[in-house]
This record gives C-alpha cells, structure tokens and sequence, in this order.
C-alpha cells in the first residue's frame, strides 16, 4: 500500500519511514510547500486525524500521521497532548527534556514513571481512517543519557528494556520497543 507521509518533522519522518517500509507500506514524502497542520484537538487520535485528513486531501491520497504523548505519573499525565509544546510553541527538544528534568527534580525515581502513547492513523480523502495505538511503560531518568534518537528519548528508560534510555539504544533495539514502532506495527496489520 502507499501511502503519503503527513509528519512535518524530519526525526518522525524517518523514524516512521524506517519502521514501515518492512512492513509493506511504500511512503510518499509530504507534498512540498504544505503548510503545517495546526494541532488544535486535545486528544492524540483528534491530532493524528487533523494531520492526516489535510495532508490526504493535498495530497489526493491516503495519509499516514501520528501524534504522540509522554504521560508523566507525578505530573498528573503531563505532557501528554502538549508533549512537542511542553516548554513553548517554538521549543527545541532540549527545551522540553529541560522543563521535564526540572519539573521532576524533587521526585523519587521510584515515583518517576511514565508511558509513551502513539496513536498512527491512515486517512483516506473521502473521510474513511483505520487508526492503531502503541504505549510503552517506562520511567522518566534524572538526567539526559545517550546520543541517538530525538525529543525525550534522553530521558526515557522503557519497563521492558535492560536500564537503558531509548537514545543509548540502536534504532532497531527503540523500534522493537516504542510507542511508534507498538503503533505503526499494528496500523500496518489493520491495513493488512
């Protein structure tokens, strides 16, 4: 199946590129001179779709977006929506990481879990939409760790991996385990 990939952030882009093209699914890149997609909804799903939607309309053919939240326990599930936006609209990922570690700081690490939640969705222009979630537990680090990856994986350590954040981990070891390779797996099933 193809697809046209609605992400305007290159790091998702290739990250998603990368976890679907073996899994059958031939990606499109985004139409050139699109604007970015306001994320206005207050849910993953309702962002995911707004994305999708306007790009399969530009586009005339199926989308493939996802939005993501890091769901911080002690912060009453903070970021969750806002997760990109966290320290302010035009914030770096090292803004983000910065207000989180900061926000955290006083917390126990037995206290420090979380949860990435990626809902992926296909949108077709006529309104038709197939939709897939994928949550990794894990735990919020007290400070940045490795080099690989974007935006929390600094500070991200998955239940199921071996201590580890998701940025000291290879791509194939973070792709086994996301949130976004849980979800895109699954959303290529439903497509099927």
């Amino acid at each position: 199946m193809r697809v046209t990939l609605a992400s305007a952030n290159p790091d998702k882009a290739a990250e998603i590129v990368e976890i679907v093209t073996p899994l059958g699914l031939d990606v499109e890149p985004r139409p050139p001179g699109l604007a970015d997609v306001d994320e206005t909804d207050d849910s993953l799903d309702g962002n995911a779709r707004l994305k999708a939607m306007a790009v399969a309309v530009a586009a005339n053919a199926p989308a493939l977006a996802d939005d993501t939240g890091l769901e911080v326990d002690a912060l009453d599930g903070a970021p969750g929506v806002r997760t990109a936006r966290y320290a302010g609209e035009h914030a770096t990922y090292a803004d983000n990481v910065e207000k989180l570690l900061a926000a955290l700081r006083d917390v126990p690490d037995a206290r420090r879990t979380a949860r990435f939640r990626t809902v992926a969705m296909v949108c077709w222009p006529d309104g038709r939409e197939v939709l897939a979630e994928g949550v990794v537990a894990g735990r919020i680090a007290d400070a940045a760790r490795g080099d690989r990856g974007f935006g929390y994986d600094p500070v991200f350590i998955p239940d199921e991996g071996d201590g580890r954040t998701f940025a000291e981990m290879s791509d194939a070891e973070k792709h086994a385990l996301s949130h976004r390779g849980r979800a895109l797996r699954a959303l290529a099933g439903k497509l099927g």
